[in-house]
């Protein structure tokens, strides 16, 4: 039985707040209904006051987290809430909507680091999560923020997102949790059966429109701007406050030491910039002293931010994104561009792409010596292969990628490749299954046949 704490909610609200990532010196509750600077129109961002953080020292702030997270004392057994203080600190313990998300596994990849030359390979296997995706991570915070925003007497009824598949699970599973309506825009035809039922299952409602992911988003930007409906895209906020505690989770998994590169598929930028903000904040705070080189993996379909990579970022690369196995990349016109841009240029970053036969090779590699790989991390790992090639990524280097989401969801995707009908796709490591006569005679020669 989980054990709980008094109900309470942190009145001071001034030190954790909106404010516009283009410095625009206004300041907005995060229980607004509020998504872009009203002023200048960019992106805005959760921005928490470092001096009252500063009152713990790094000490203090590593031993109250490890004594939380894991344990069955609501909320703090999250991954997520058993950083509280960094995330929402004024949220009140009854509206915490938490499945006890974060807490996945950092998966030591000796076996394949091994055959690619680095022996320091690590998977942060975020897939290990309720919906499968490390979208969970920032849906808890949303969901639960919305929950008290709901509480307080605002008019939002309903939250609603536009989704490739792994953000729309991960919101009508937590707004199931809550109670709360969920409205799920999916590209019609884009995504994985898996990923399609999981929404429906939950019971949002599901809206799955002629247009790719680009146009869903047009579409739920207009239908937001009623605060009725409450955006639960990343280019809320709140998203990157939930996502930004995988890097200091995979941080407190090293004991605190920094890895020397994080590799993570990209898409709407999102979680790259919250990996960014996670290590920017440990690093104010004194926790660690050096920044991990972020890579940004991106599928070659759908490249524009490894398009505006190219130019040094001197003009922001917009496309329509081509179809791609990485279904859940799939996107041409990136939403948190400009944050992504400042998480690259302030860690040393790069930013890589990955062909679909590239991808494809590179989870099933992974497969062969035991992982499940998603599309998403293929595009990771073969984004991963290119630099040590290349002699960027060294062999003594500790180097983490990030996989997104469970590989189970995309069981299409496996069993195309093994049968070797995957478009664009030569497959290197089939493994179809072999049909038999029911026989001893035929089983045991077909055994003889592949182990000798």
């Amino acid at each position: 039985m989980l054990s709980a704490v008094e109900p309470r909610v942190d009145t001071d609200n001034q030190t954790v707040y909106f404010r516009c990532i283009a410095g625009c010196s206004a300041k907005h509750s995060i229980f607004d209904v509020i998504y872009t600077c009203p002023s200048c129109g960019s992106l805005l961002e959760v921005h928490h006051e470092r001096e009252p953080l500063k009152k713990r020292t790094s000490d203090e702030w590593k031993q109250l987290f490890d004594s939380r997270i894991g344990t069955t004392t609501w909320p703090y057994g999250s991954g997520v809430w058993g950083l509280r203080e960094w995330v929402i600190p004024s949220l009140a313990d009854a509206n915490v909507v938490s499945m006890f998300e974060g807490n996945t596994n950092l998966f030591w990849a000796e076996r394949l680091g091994q055959q690619l030359g680095i022996p320091d390979l690590w998977i942060k296997l975020c897939g290990n999560s309720h919906t499968g995706s490390f979208k969970d991570l920032g849906m808890t915070v949303l969901v639960s923020v919305v929950k008290q925003m709901m509480a307080q007497g605002s008019p939002v009824k309903a939250v609603a997102c536009a989704s490739t598949g792994d953000t729309s699970a991960a919101l009508a599973a937590y707004a199931a949790y809550a109670g709360i309506p969920a409205v799920i825009f999916l590209p019609a035809g884009k995504v994985s059966t898996a990923q399609l039922i999981q929404p429906v299952a939950n019971g949002a409602h599901v809206l799955a429109l002629d247009t790719d992911f680009d146009g869903c988003m047009k579409i739920v930007k207009e239908v937001t701007q009623d605060n009725s409906i409450y955006l639960a895209n990343s280019m809320n906020s709140l998203r990157i406050e939930g996502q930004k505690t995988v890097g200091i989770e995979i941080v407190r998994q090293f004991d605190w030491a920094v890895p020397d590169w994080i590799i993570i598929p990209v898409g709407n930028l999102g979680n790259i910039s919250a990996l960014h903000k996670g290590f920017q904040l440990m690093m104010d705070l004194g926790l660690i002293s050096r920044m991990p080189r972020l890579v940004a993996a991106q599928a070659a379909k759908a490249n524009p931010f490894y398009e505006s990579f190219k130019n040094g970022f001197k003009e922001k690369v917009s496309m329509t994104a081509q179809q791609t196995l990485a279904n859940a990349i799939r996107i041409g016109d990136p939403v948190s561009y400009e944050k992504a841009i400042k998480a690259v240029i302030e860690t040393d970053g790069i930013v890589e792409q990955a062909t679909e036969n590239e991808l494809a090779a590179a989870a099933a590699h992974a497969d062969l010596t035991g992982m499940f790989t998603c599309p998403h991390t293929g595009v990771a790992l073969a984004v991963l292969t290119k630099l040590i090639n290349r002699g960027v990524i060294k062999s003594s280097d500790k180097t983490v990628v990030i996989s997104t989401a469970h590989g189970l969801k995309f069981t299409d995707f496996k069993v195309g490749y093994h049968e070797s009908t995957l478009a664009e796709v030569n497959s290197q490591y089939p493994n179809p299954a072999v049909h038999l006569p029911a026989t001893v005679d035929a089983v045991k020669t077909e055994i003889e046949k592949r182990l000798n």
